[in-house]
């Protein structure tokens, strides 16, 4: 007997409506999955020694103890577990306030990987490709023009660029843009009176960069820049949603994030660390906290704008190292994930061994892929780290590397202007620390 048409509305209306009940119910529980705790286990369940491991502890406890650095809290995790977490010393001195595994701290550049993230889940959407010149979604990029050098008047020459900067380019920092902060250059100079990130929003900060000259010509350089606050503005154009909301909904609450944005509430103020731009003496003044610290900015930096704490930044890490899962949650396919972490810079730049930052400079064995540098042979560099870690760190002093060889995340929490003379190499020593640890790689 045939259904009457009304009768089979409403019918298959209520299996609808239960299906996407069904559906919302079970990504709630995807969700309240990927928020649960990462787990805990013994050292000696995963390979390391926890005698060994006592190292790691005792020369980060030294570093504070010196008074080297006010405080810090290191979390290392393998096959998915935490290993070791720790807290040393103080989140502000003068308040005697102690480190605690929830301390929020400004990341800085450690925002660059999660605006990565961001970026490659409009990738898989289909929403742009590495071989797209940048000027497809931002226009104002079109009449881009390169320094060549200065005329006999000491004015910058321009000439336009051998091939219009790509977003591969944009994404591992070989398009042509700098920072201003790092160079000496006129282009830097440039950067710096365009006062590119203190502009009220991301389209300003588009417009300001669209008047400035590319450092270099595009895919010939590896020069730290802004280009991925550029990307927080793509992720905004090509997402239709604010650059702070689409992290907000698309990353930070599917992991459990619960501590990171662009913003400190009032409420979790009182959680927040002093950064210092020396050694950390009773005297030790901090720098002065940004006022609109519980404000949304007009300006979301992708590049930096970050405040988060170690134990959110380790479910990014896991998620990434995982391949773009946790705990059931899937942000990004795993070949997404392998594409960000393969080296996009060419061999002519790492040979030329004049491009770098830090402790970063490009050279054969070390890469960079898609807001990720790369240990491409760690051994060549004097590391003991997996072959493929891949890692970025902050300014103030935050770091992170994830090593897909041993399975290994590590995410270390400072804040100490890593600009400063004095400032320990804490990275490179607690990776050295955390690998002679691991003696049986294979459990």
């Amino acid at each position: 007997m045939r259904i009457p048409s009304v009768f089979g509305a409403v019918v298959l209306a209520l299996l609808a409506s239960t299906g996407q009940a069904g559906a919302q119910a079970a990504k709630a529980a995807r969700v309240a999955a990927a928020g649960s705790e990462i787990p805990e286990t013994k050292p000696e369940l995963v390979g390391f020694s926890a005698e060994r491991l006592a190292r790691l502890d005792s020369s980060m406890k030294a570093l504070v103890d010196s008074k080297k650095l006010a405080g810090m809290v290191t979390v290392l995790a393998r096959h998915g577990k935490v290993v070791e977490e720790k807290t040393y010393g103080y989140a502000d001195v003068a308040g005697q306030k102690p480190m605690q595994k929830d301390t929020i701290v400004r990341i800085y550049s450690m925002t660059k990987p999660i605006t990565g993230i961001a970026m490659m889940m409009l990738y898989e959407e289909g929403k742009w490709k590495p071989s797209d010149p940048i000027a497809r979604y931002i226009p104002e990029f079109r009449d881009l023009k390169v320094y060549t050098g200065v005329d006999k008047d000491g004015n910058p020459s321009l000439d336009k660029p051998g091939h219009a900067p790509t977003m591969g380019e944009l994404m591992s920092h070989t398009a042509g843009f700098t920072y201003g902060f790092f160079g000496s250059t006129p282009v830097d100079k440039l950067y710096l009176e365009a006062d590119l990130l203190n502009a009220p929003n991301l389209q300003e900060f588009i417009n300001r960069v669209a008047k400035l000259p590319l450092l270099y010509q595009p895919g010939e350089g590896w020069v730290y820049s802004v280009s991925v606050d550029i990307q927080g503005y793509l992720v905004e154009k090509l997402s239709g949603k604010p650059f702070a909301e689409f992290l907000r909904e698309r990353i930070f609450s599917p992991l459990g994030m619960k501590d990171t944005g662009f913003y400190v509430p009032a409420e979790k103020l009182n959680r927040v660390a002093s950064i210092y731009q020396g050694d950390a003496n009773p005297g030790a003044n901090p720098m002065p906290k940004d006022p609109g610290i519980s404000q949304p900015p007009g300006l979301p930096s992708g590049g930096g704008g970050l405040y988060s704490t170690a134990r959110d930044y380790l479910r990014f890490a896991q998620m990434v190292l995982n391949g773009g899962e946790l705990n059931g949650v899937r942000l990004v396919a795993p070949s997404t994930i392998e594409l960000m972490r393969t080296n996009h810079v060419s061999d002519e730049v790492k040979k030329a061994r004049k491009f770098g930052i830090g402790l970063y400079q490009m050279q054969p064995g070390l890469g960079f892929g898609f807001d990720f540098a790369i240990l491409e042979e760690p051994l060549k560099l004097g590391s003991t780290a997996g072959t493929g870690t891949f890692l970025w760190d902050g300014v103030a002093g935050t770091w992170f590397w994830i090593d897909p060889t041993n399975d290994v995340v590590f995410v270390g929490i400072i804040q100490r202007w890593l600009m400063t003379p004095g400032a320990p190499d804490v990275e490179n020593l607690s990776r050295a620390l955390t690998y002679q640890a691991l003696v049986n790689p294979a459990k």
